[in-house]
C-alpha cells in the first residue's frame, strides 16, 4: 500500500489547469447568450416595423385571456372612423400629454414621486405609448424587467411610428373587458353600437375601465366609475386645441373647433 498522500502542489497544478478550461467555457456560454438576445432584439425589433403598417393580430395578453377562458372579440379599428370626442376621451382619461411628450411623461413622474414622498397613493404614470408597447409584445404583468422592456420598446415606437399610429394601434388593441380588445369591440359589447356612434358620455365611461377592464362594465357602473367618467368627459371636452393636434387631421380639428364653440 502506497502511503503517500497526495501533494498540495498537485492539487494547485490540477485546478490551475481547469481554470483555462472553466474561463473557455463561461465564453463559449457568454457568446451564446449574446446570440440569443440578438436574436430576440431583432425579432422584436421586426415586429415593431411590421406593426407600424399591419395592425397586430393577437398579443401576448390576448393569448394568456385565452388560455384563462376569456374567449377573444377583437375589433381593430381605423383612427378615421373613431369620432373627435372618443379620442378626446382617451386622452384626458390616460395621457393628457400623449402629444407633447417622447413616450415619457416626466410631469407626471414628478407628481407621482411627490405623492409617494408625502404618502398619498400614486396613480399610474404609463403613458399612451408605454401602454401600446406592452400591449403589442410584452407579458402581462408588473416585474421590473417587463417595465424596463416597456420603457425600451415605448421609446422605440417614439422613434419608428408618428403618433397618430401609435394612438391607433392602442385604440385597437387595448383591453375593455374579458376577452374584449380594441374600443370598437367594447363599444359593441357594452353599449350595442360602434365607437362612431357612441356619446360624449358613453366615450367617458368606456374609457375609464381601462385601469381595471376585468373588474368595471361601463354598461352598469359603480359611483366611483360615474365619478371617473364625469371627470374624464369635462376634462375632454375643455382639452387645449394642442393636445389634441397629433391624434388629428384637418377635417377632424374643423369639426372639433366648431364643436366647441359657445352656443
Amino acid at each position: 500500500m502506497n502511503g503517500r498522500a497526495p501533494s498540495a502542489g498537485g492539487g494547485f497544478r490540477g485546478l490551475r489547469a481547469r481554470i483555462p478550461r472553466v474561463a473557455a467555457a463561461l465564453r463559449s456560454l457568454g457568446r451564446r447568450l449574446a446570440r440569443v438576445l440578438l436574436v430576440l432584439f431583432l425579432l422584436q425589433l421586426a415586429a415593431v416595423v411590421l406593426y407600424r403598417f399591419v395592425d397586430p393580430p393577437l398579443t401576448p395578453l390576448m393569448l394568456w385571456r385565452l388560455v384563462q377562458g376569456h374567449g377573444l372579440d377583437h375589433r381593430p379599428v381605423a383612427l378615421d372612423n373613431v369620432p373627435v370626442h372618443v379620442r378626446a376621451a382617451l386622452i384626458a382619461s390616460e395621457d393628457s400629454r400623449f402629444c407633447t411628450h417622447y413616450g415619457f411623461d416626466w410631469v407626471e413622474l414628478r407628481q407621482q414621486l411627490v405623492r409617494l414622498f408625502h404618502g398619498e397613493p400614486a396613480r399610474g404614470a404609463s403613458t399612451l405609448t408605454m401602454q401600446t408597447a406592452r400591449n403589442i409584445l410584452l407579458w402581462p404583468g408588473r416585474d421590473p424587467l417587463r417595465k424596463l422592456l416597456e420603457a425600451f420598446v415605448a421609446l422605440e415606437l417614439e422613434l419608428l411610428w408618428p403618433k397618430r399610429r401609435i394612438f391607433e394601434v392602442h385604440l385597437s388593441v387595448a383591453e375593455y373587458g374579458p376577452g374584449v380588445y380594441g374600443i370598437e369591440a367594447g363599444a359593441r359589447r357594452w353599449f350595442g353600437r360602434p365607437v362612431s356612434r357612441l356619446s360624449h358620455r358613453e366615450a367617458a365611461l368606456l374609457v375609464s375601465v381601462l385601469p381595471a377592464p376585468l373588474t368595471r362594465r361601463p354598461d352598469r357602473p359603480d359611483r366611483a366609475l360615474v365619478r371617473r367618467a364625469r371627470v374624464v368627459e369635462a376634462r375632454a371636452r375643455a382639452l387645449p386645441a394642442e393636445l389634441l393636434a397629433c391624434v388629428l387631421d384637418q377635417s377632424s380639428s374643423t369639426t372639433r373647433s366648431a364643436a366647441s364653440r359657445p352656443r
